[in-house]
């Protein structure tokens, strides 16, 4: 029985790995040549244009786009106190794989959710009643780790835009959710602890469906923002762990997740002057409004 050969077009010296080697010799297209399409696993490297997300070739062009992005995203954080995470992998998904740029979101996901999780008194009490939600969170981003660090990007991208259409239908029909009986709490929030996470995995944004339950236990504006920031801190770290094993997360994607924090300070900062001279309402109509089509893009890209 003769050995299978390695096919021509892929050279000795690029077969890195064992795992690519007994791979070349079992698909029916060559792993080098099909780089490109996602077929690779770790997939891409950082920042690379792919065929379908915007070709950009220039570095500089990159970077651009990545500072803009989270420019953006830090001013909604700034107007609103959420959605950093959910408006900066939205927008660099259209340049990159959503796990690459739920990579890039870590540090300053990370970061500005932990001085938002510190800034009340009430650490400690929202940790005791939330601890189920906050572990369940936890087993769910790793339980789907491989829906959006996998070769799959075209699923990942999919999701993504499902849940960002899904947030912005909730902020803009304004709904009203009902108030959660402390003896429910338990269960419920291990439920939606447990389907945030799942979510986490498959799109890099954790808001649904945790921040209408938040909403749903009536704390009191300091005590929600506190929560929301507990969540997001916990639900920040499953993700990067998620990330890391999948080899999407390295010394090198967190380099440059951590000079994303510039510009992202900056857009908070400039969105908390932007209060003064634009009413929230206001402001909250048209980000949602923009949110769901950028959420419509992404999805009719991947149909199209």
């Amino acid at each position: 029985m003769r050995a299978k050969r390695q096919p021509k077009c892929c050279p000795p010296q690029l077969v890195r790995s064992k795992c690519t080697a007994q791979a070349l010799g079992r698909l029916p297209f060559c792993l080098c040549c099909r780089r490109r399409r996602g077929y690779e696993n770790p997939s891409l490297r950082l920042l690379e244009a792919t065929d379908n997300y915007v070709g950009m070739s220039n570095q500089i062009v990159h970077l651009v786009v990545v500072a803009a992005a989270f420019l953006l995203a830090g001013l909604v954080k700034g107007v609103t106190g959420l959605a950093l995470p959910t408006v900066g992998v939205g927008l660099l998904s259209l340049a990159v794989p959503p796990a690459h740029a739920a990579a890039l979101i870590v540090v300053p996901a990370l970061i500005t959710n932990v001085w938002q999780m510190m800034s009340g008194p009430g650490l400690g009490i929202l940790v005791r009643r939330l601890w189920p939600m906050q572990l369940a969170i936890c087993l769910g981003t790793w339980a789907g780790a491989s829906l959006m660090a996998g070769s799959e990007t075209a699923f990942a991208s999919a999701a993504l835009g499902i849940a960002l259409i899904a947030y912005a239908a909730f902020g803009l029909m304004n709904v009203r959710v009902p108030h959660v009986p402390a003896w429910a709490e338990w269960w419920l929030g291990t439920f939606v602890g447990g389907a945030t996470g799942f979510i986490t995995a498959a799109t890099g944004v954790f808001v649904i469906p945790a921040v209408p339950y938040l909403q749903a236990l009536s704390f009191e504006r300091e005590e929600f923002m506190q929560a929301l920031g507990l969540s997001f801190t916990v639900s920040t770290i499953a993700l990067a762990w998620s990330l890391v094993s999948a080899g999407t997360l390295n010394l090198g994607s967190g380099l440059y997740s951590l000079l994303a924090l510039v510009p992202a300070l900056a857009g908070m900062i400039a969105g908390q002057h932007l209060l003064r001279v634009m009413r929230p309402e206001t402001f909250r109509r048209w980000f949602f409004s923009g949110l769901a089509l950028l959420g419509a893009h992404l999805v009719i890209g991947v149909l199209w």
